[in-house]
């Protein structure tokens, strides 16, 4: 299949636009399509998907325009594969808002879309570049300049995504693995199965093993289990090792069970061996455990960056990973990825996301990190007062006004150690908030650098200004509910790979919503001086 842009159509005489009367014309130009057909279609860039297809002259591709603008109709109305392949059909809306009235027919098949998703999924593997993303990232940019959004103020937010896929007790997963690698076997070589093993390839298994054989308890069943899980390690040395039952099984069998003098067991919690990492279940092997604020989660997590001005916000860019990657990862590699702000731009985040090393970065990027809450606990004396020069290597001034004799900072232990002349300290009203220790010449303070950090934030936190931030960082809260209700992320495919594919379209889906309501004049703002 060759590639071949799809460049945009003037009507035909056999247009079925031209065949509505002039009261359905006007609907139609007054429905979201018409927003969809003049401001989002022409910006979809084709081009770099022409790596997709071959150079060679063949059948022409679907056109990729066509394909990226239906995927993100499908989220915004929730449709399946099959019904928006139905709905090209018969709703002249879609045609429309698709450029494709003037096809003889529609361009798009029950296979279309899933094609297009592997083509990609498959390229990124080879590659390591992600095209759809990058075409979304893109398109969110144009929303924004659309609604005059000039990325000067940002804020961010991440959400737990748990994965769509049933939690198993561990004997079920051990179970499944065994299981999968014993059907695969059948399939391509049964002799090689023991008769032992032969039960797991039934269709019906799972419940005589889980359900019916009441009789053995759940210690007689993982014992078999073992033996099994040994027989089938011992028969797949060789041969397997692009097979992936036999990968997943061998995960599984070397997370939950540990050779001791020469006999393998069954891990146990006194092993203290799990981590957030191992094998939840075999069809979703990249899914994650964490447990965050109090809750447990199975699946992965996102990250949205919205940008935010007087006509609204638009969601500028994303990332989704596992869910055991934290907010401080997210930003470090947000900010390394950006490239220098041509103005000042304020980022506005919570303090999960905030960090000293967070603030350098960003502050090289022409950007100032503004966390409205702060993580770590607070200082447990009191540090007010204490100035420190602008590179944060020396403290300059105590409270009293007085400048330190020397001072010396230790990495290591992130201390500064701040020498006074003995007379400075020894009748000052300050040394009881200071803890001087006072010596026969000198007197010395010892102060952590990130206490005096903190509370240069905690007092720049407190101003009426930084309050206005902390409200315009509260609308992207409002992020993650909106995805969950109107846009279903718990139907998300499992993965991470297609997990991201369908949550970039979720995005995009709600950035022309917000287009839309733009455009129609129907949309609400808070007022906040810093947007105006």
């Amino acid at each position: 299949m060759s590639f071949k842009t799809n460049d945009v159509e003037q009507l035909s005489l056999f247009d079925s636009f031209l065949n509505l009367t002039a009261r359905e014309q006007k609907a139609l130009e007054n429905s979201w399509a018409k927003v969809f057909a003049e401001e989002v279609f022409p910006k979809i860039d084709e081009k770099p998907f022409a790596v997709l297809y071959s150079d060679k002259a063949s059948r022409p591709n679907t056109p990729v325009n066509v394909i990226i603008g239906a995927c993100i109709i499908k989220e915004l109305f929730d449709y399946s594969d099959d019904e928006l392949v139905e709905g090209l059909m018969l709703d002249l809306r879609l045609q429309y808002a698709l450029h494709t009235t003037s096809f003889t027919e529609q361009p798009l098949s029950d296979k279309t879309l899933s094609r297009f998703r592997r083509r990609c999924y498959d390229y990124e593997q080879t590659h390591g570049v992600d095209l759809y993303k990058a075409a979304i990232q893109n398109y969110n940019k144009e929303i924004a300049k659309m609604m005059e959004l000039d990325g000067k103020i940002r804020r961010m937010d991440s959400l737990m995504i748990n994965s769509n896929m049933r939690m198993l007790a561990r004997s079920e997963l051990i179970y499944s693995c065994i299981s999968r690698l014993v059907t695969y076997i059948h399939s391509v070589k049964p002799e090689m199965l023991p008769e032992t093993l032969l039960h797991y390839a039934q269709p019906n298994d799972f419940n005589k093993v889980f359900y019916h054989e009441r009789s053995s308890t759940l210690e007689e069943r993982m014992e078999q289990f073992l033996k099994d899980a040994e027989t089938l390690y011992d028969i797949t040395k060789t041969g397997f090792e692009d097979v992936s039952e036999y990968e997943l099984f061998i995960r599984c069998f070397s997370e939950q069970s540990i050779v001791e003098q020469g006999k393998r067991r069954w891990i146990t919690k006194e092993d203290n061996l799990g981590n957030s990492t191992m094998l939840l279940n075999p069809t979703d092997p990249e899914a994650t455990y964490r447990r965050k604020a109090g809750k447990e989660y199975r699946g992965y997590v996102a990250n949205v960056e919205e940008t935010v001005g007087k006509n609204g916000s638009v969601v500028t860019s994303y990332e989704y990973k596992s869910n055991i990657h934290s907010d401080s990862q997210f930003i470090k590699e947000h900010l390394e990825a950006l490239p220098k702000q041509e103005e000042n731009t304020s980022m506005i985040v919570d303090g999960a996301y905030y960090s000293e090393e967070a603030e350098t970065m960003a502050a090289e990027k022409n950007i100032e990190l503004l966390p409205t809450a702060l993580t770590a606990k607070k200082n447990r004396r009191d540090v007010s007062g204490f100035e420190m020069d602008e590179e944060k290597t020396k403290v300059i001034k105590c409270p009293a006004g007085n400048t330190p004799r020397s001072c010396c900072y230790k990495k290591s232990n992130d201390e500064f150690k701040i020498t006074f002349d003995r007379d400075v300290c020894a009748n000052c009203p300050h040394k009881e908030q200071c803890h001087a220790k006072i010596f026969k010449n000198i007197a010395r303070v010892l102060i952590t650098k990130k206490s005096l950090i903190r509370l240069a934030l905690e007092e720049r936190m407190s101003s009426e200004t930084y309050n206005l931030y902390r409200r315009i960082r509260n609308g992207v809260e409002t992020i993650p509910s909106i995805l969950r209700r109107n846009y279903h992320l718990e139907k998300l495919p499992r993965g991470k790979q297609r997990g991201r594919f369908f949550f970039g379209s979720k995005i995009a889906a709600l950035n022309f919503r917000k287009l839309f309501h733009y455009v129609k004049g129907s949309s609400n703002y808070a007022e906040n001086p810093l947007l105006a």
